[in-house]
């Protein structure tokens, strides 16, 4: 993550957050005085939020654990051809 001081990120504010949007990488803003702050975008805080509500919840947590074993064993669901077509939209 890139950091930058809070007077540079004023100086910059459109560049800045143009940066951020298209990268998808978030930002660490320093102030001399209180806490720094991190600027990200809105899709990328999104996509954090769902990651952290799958993580923290065990029932998900527990059905791609199965999932991850089945698979690693060869056993898990193998989709006809037909199927696999309907899921790709091919």
């Amino acid at each position: 993550m890139d950091t930058m001081s809070v007077n540079k990120f004023r100086e910059n504010l459109k560049s800045v957050v143009e940066q951020v949007v298209s990268r998808h990488e978030p930002l660490k803003v320093t102030r001399r005085a209180g806490q720094d702050f991190v600027v990200i975008s809105a899709d990328d805080w999104e996509r954090e939020q769902e990651t952290l509500h799958v993580l923290q919840n065990k029932d998900l947590m527990q059905q791609i654990a199965d999932s991850l074993e089945t698979h690693t064993h060869g056993k898990g669901y193998k989709p006809t051809g037909e199927q696999m077509d309907e899921i790709t939209g091919v």
